[in-house]
């Protein structure tokens, strides 16, 4: 950090002295655009200049503002030319007059370490998925001051590989907006709208959770499900949704932008296997009012039996059967576990503390 930095960095309680590096990857763009969205509109919203470092032809334009100063990296995207693109970075970087860098995620950390190790500066690194015992080495023991998680369960996971990381671990939850309206679950003459979002790349996975719900129509349960995904076995579930008497209740589409034009029209939200990652469409759904049906394993944090999900064996048939059953027969229920989630967030989730804990991370990191 040079001179300039410091005497910036040491005024404090001065928001005008953070002056942080956003640095996403296409997978960010791409699962949590809202969380992106969300922490630029804040920072601009505290008169925060900021600069934002992603992959070119990503479409980012859309979601960030004018203020936001776009840096794209890397410049020429070809084998070898790590280390001629990360010069370039850094040379644009330096006329920002960045206090403090953010890698909004785990797949950019060596990125991230190089770039603070090119800079000087102190930086904040994301991890919103649980990690293996080497992702230690990819983090740097002087200049990564944070590590932020979005959830108990990475926290837990990280601390467990290393002691050395567990210090620097902080959560801050992923704020979403939490809407007034439920699911359409108090019109008892509509029929029931289910919504799965999940990759198509293994079709087996879908096969407990669709015999479940052909169980549901041969007991005279009226529904609609929306699948939301596509994969290299799309053509196998479907051949399993035929298999099964389901595809004219069945409609598969992409995961359309912004995902709430899925999720908003559904009364339930179907989590079918565990997650490895934070999973943005659960908080997205729960925060739109649907009742969650899901699965505990991986990074499940949100899933709270009784309160925010029924939980069903995602290997159990049965088990999934007599969950959604519950959910499909007791309304008043299904409105119970829809409000929860949705208190649950309002408590928990807010946009505005993920912002204020992201910019305090900030601040600590130059102090």
């Amino acid at each position: 950090m040079n001179e300039a930095q410091k005497k910036a960095a040491k005024k404090g309680g001065d928001a005008k002295a953070v002056r942080p590096v956003l640095i996403a990857s296409e997978s960010t763009l791409f699962d949590y655009p809202m969380f992106l969205e969300h922490l630029l509109v804040g920072l601009v919203a505290e008169s925060i200049p900021v600069a934002l470092v992603c992959p070119p032809n990503c479409g980012v334009e859309s979601i960030i503002s004018p203020s936001v100063e776009l840096i794209h990296h890397p410049v020429i995207d070809l084998p070898f030319m790590g280390h001629y693109n990360r010069k370039i970075l850094g040379g644009k970087l330096e006329k920002f007059k960045p206090t403090v860098l953010h890698c909004l995620c785990e797949s950019k950390a060596l990125l991230a370490r190089k770039i603070s190790h090119i800079l000087g500066l102190p930086y904040v690194l994301t991890v919103n998925s649980l990690q293996k015992k080497y992702f230690q080495f990819l983090i740097s023991s002087s200049r990564c001051v944070k590590i932020t998680v979005p959830a108990e369960s990475i926290a837990a996971n990280l601390a467990g590989i290393s002691s050395r990381l567990a210090k620097r671990i902080f959560q801050v939850n992923m704020g979403a907006f939490v809407g007034e309206d439920r699911g359409h679950f108090c019109e008892a003459s509509q029929p029931v709208s289910v919504v799965i979002a999940h990759r198509l790349d293994d079709a087996e996975e879908f096969e407990k959770v669709l015999g479940a719900l052909r169980h549901l129509a041969i007991d005279g349960r009226e529904f609609m499900l929306v699948i939301a995904g596509d994969g290299r076995e799309e053509s196998q579930v479907r051949k399993l949704l035929g298999a099964l008497g389901l595809s004219d209740m069945v409609t598969i589409v992409p995961q359309l932008k912004p995902w709430g034009t899925v999720l908003g029209v559904g009364d339930i939200f179907i989590r079918l296997a565990p997650n490895t990652s934070f999973d943005p469409l659960l908080l997205e759904a729960m925060s739109l009012g649907l009742a969650v049906a899901g699965c505990k394993g991986g990074v499940d944090d949100l899933i709270i039996d009784g309160k925010t999900a029924v939980v069903f064996e995602p290997e159990d048939e049965l088990s999934i059967y007599a969950s959604l059953q519950r959910l499909f027969d007791r309304r008043e229920l299904t409105r119970e576990i829809a409000d929860g989630g949705q208190e649950y967030l309002r408590e928990h989730y807010t946009v505005s503390k993920m912002v204020s804990d992201i910019l305090q991370t900030y601040r600590d990191a130059v102090d």
